[in-house]
């Protein structure tokens, strides 16, 4: 039989359309909410996060490094500049990824060494942003700048910008005190504020540029600009100008420093000359010295390492660092406590035979005069600096009170208000020995701290900064290499208290004996003050290098040159109205009176006498006539 046909049922088949046609059109509607509600989260929920990573592809933020603050002497002389410079930067990020090869595209382009291979490397890895260009060679010659243009598109990455770089046109006169610039190494680089230091490369490295870092800098600018894909500035959509470093004035003297400098004649040495009323350090010269421009833009290794290990040592600051017995230039400070503490007078007297024993002990304590000057009271014992006065001075006052009060005058601690690498030096004390060394203070010890041998070390501004309490009676100025800083003078935190006496007429005494040591017929100095329009007051100093056997005298055929003594020697003038301090160390000089008091000398007359060879107006009225000065001998 037969199967019936069936009908198409239309009636069904539109209603699975219609089913199918739901279905689909719910689906629809169902992805497009989703879509939309995916793109509210992105476009309105998420817009900051979103808008910031569009602007970042194509916005990009630059810092404008702020223009370093100018150093200038005391008479307005430019002491550290910015020069402008070409130098070529390179992008890590522009660079195609492969910046090794773009490096190694330079040093064939420019024709350049294996070792500035290296230099450029390890200057590349210090690059600290993304996106920041990184100069790895200064000041480009026209023929480079040419040869970079015409190899550019070897050089993705690469350009040369024009920028200020650190200049000191006085070269090697204050390469000691106003110190150097240098590129940021990775420990200044964890410790510097990373945003105000973006787009920096250098920062002081020593002296006053490292020290008024904050003050030189100033604060970084910032541009934002709109780059296309591949990096080029399209336009700059804002800026904010830096605000750039406060300039510095210096108490130094160019011209004084440079008298200073002849005075010492290139020997190894130093000198010091302060204002004792204000604390200005007026010159200061570490001999040898160096080219701090070397240090700008990179020094090379061979030029560093002839520095480093030079015999002479030039990269060493003497006046700061260098720890010398202070010799004879301590006596007056010395004579200072032996008066407060009343274990002397200005009368009193004691026998020199040309030594001094301790009781019951049988060594004996040379006098630097082996034939003794037989009975001397303070004035002489200062003018003819007398050892055996000055052992039985520190014998009397003992350890104690010795210790105490040079530490008074600045012996054993730091005196500076801005200079970061002084040395504190040592005064000795027996509480310092019982700790150093394990052993107890010997009464030997005391005596030969009377004269500033034995533990004692002292640096020259120290020495200085001790005469300068004499000079002003122990009015404390602490010594300091600012004078302004943008107008303002630097302000002292922690001043020393001032060293008071209970008869303040000793502060004269002590002035009479050191101006004597200058005017004195019998003075140890009174060569170097031959025709002096002043009157000067100064000590001389020795300090030995190597000790000599009991018995024995001094001979410096026997002695190797760098084991000779030092030559020191201190002073002020005008004695009566003190305006300049100087002190003077050279190495290995021996006497201090024959060759470091003409220096004293010489820098004192470039300070207070005029282009016509004579005394200032303002200076004048403050000293006796040298008639005067002669009658009074």
């Amino acid at each position: 039989m037969s199967q019936p046909i069936r009908l198409k049922d239309h009636e069904k088949d539109a209603r699975l359309v219609r089913s199918r046609v739901v279905v689909g059109a719910v689906a629809v509607i169902v992805l497009i909410c989703v879509l939309v509600a995916r793109l509210y989260f992105l476009q309105v929920i998420q817009y900051d996060y979103h808008s910031t990573l569009s602007e970042n592809n194509r916005v990009h933020v630059q810092p404008i490094p702020p223009s370093r603050g100018l150093i200038f002497d005391r008479n307005g002389v430019v002491i550290a500049d910015n020069r402008p410079s070409f130098n070529l930067s390179m992008t890590r990020e522009r660079s195609g990824g492969d910046w090794a090869q773009v490096l190694d595209t330079i040093i064939e382009v420019l024709e350049l060494t294996p070792d500035d291979r290296i230099i450029f490397e390890k200057r590349m890895k210090q690059g600290r942003r993304p996106f920041e260009p990184v100069p790895i060679l200064f000041e480009l010659t026209e023929e480079q700048i040419a040869r970079i243009a015409v190899n550019q598109f070897r050089l993705p990455g690469v350009e040369v910008v024009a920028q200020l770089m650190r200049h000191y046109p006085q070269g090697a006169h204050f390469a000691h005190s106003v110190g150097y610039m240098g590129r940021i190494n990775e420990k200044e680089l964890k410790s510097l504020d990373s945003v105000n230091y973006s787009g920096t490369h250098h920062i002081g490295k020593t002296g006053i540029e490292r020290f008024y870092e904050p003050e030189l800098h100033g604060q970084v600018g910032y541009e934002e600009v709109e780059t296309n894909a591949r990096g080029r500035v399209l336009r700059v959509l804002k800026r904010t100008d830096p605000v750039p470093g406060k300039d510095i004035v210096l108490s130094l003297d160019i011209q004084l420093q440079e008298a200073a400098e002849v005075a010492l004649g290139g020997r190894r040495g130093a000198v010091v000359a302060l204002d004792p009323n204000t604390g200005e350090v007026l010159a200061m010269v570490s001999q040898p010295s160096f080219d701090p421009n070397l240090f700008v833009t990179g020094i090379s290794f061979k030029a560093y390492s002839e520095l480093r290990d030079s015999v002479d040592r030039p990269l060493f600051n003497r006046i700061l660092r260098g720890l010398y017995p202070p010799g004879s230039t301590i006596k007056p400070a010395v004579a200072i406590a032996g008066l407060d503490t009343g274990v002397v007078t200005a009368s009193t007297r004691v026998f020199d035979p040309g030594y001094y024993m301790l009781p019951n002990y049988d060594h004996k304590y040379r006098n630097w005069n082996r034939t003794g000057d037989g009975w001397v009271d303070l004035d002489t014992a200062i003018m003819r600096s007398n050892d055996t006065y000055f052992y039985d001075l520190a014998h009397k006052v003992g350890i104690d009170r010795l210790s105490s009060y040079l530490n008074k005058f600045g012996i054993g601690q730091k005196v500076s208000l801005d200079m970061f690498e002084e040395s504190p030096g040592l005064m000795p004390s027996r509480d310092w020995k019982r700790i150093t060394r394990r052993q107890a203070w010997f009464p030997g010890e005391t005596l030969i701290l009377g004269i500033g041998q034995g533990y004692m070390q002292a640096t020259p501004l120290q020495l200085a900064q001790a005469t300068a309490l004499v000079a002003n009676k122990g009015k404390w100025n602490r010594p300091h290499l600012a004078r302004t800083i943008e107008g303002q003078k630097p302000v002292d935190e922690n001043p020393m208290p001032d060293i008071v006496l209970r008869d303040p007429s000793d502060w004269g005494k002590v002035n009479h004996g050191m101006q004597q040591v200058m005017h004195g017929a019998r003075g140890t100095a009174r060569k170097a003050a031959i025709g002096a329009q002043y009157r000067i007051a100064g000590k001389s100093g020795t300090a030995q290098v190597v000790a000599i056997r009991q018995g024995e005298k001094y001979d410096r055929s026997k002695v190797q040159e760098r084991h000779r003594d030092h030559a020191l020697f201190v002073g002020f003038a005008p004695a009566d109205n003190p305006k300049i301090v100087v002190a003077v160390m050279i190495e290995n000089g021996e006497s201090g009176s024959g060759a470091a008091a003409p220096v004293v000398r010489q820098v004192m007359d470039a300070w207070l006498l005029g282009p016509d060879g004579r005394l200032k107006p303002e200076y004048a009225s403050n000293t006796l006539p040298p008639e005067t000065a002669a009658r009074e001998e």
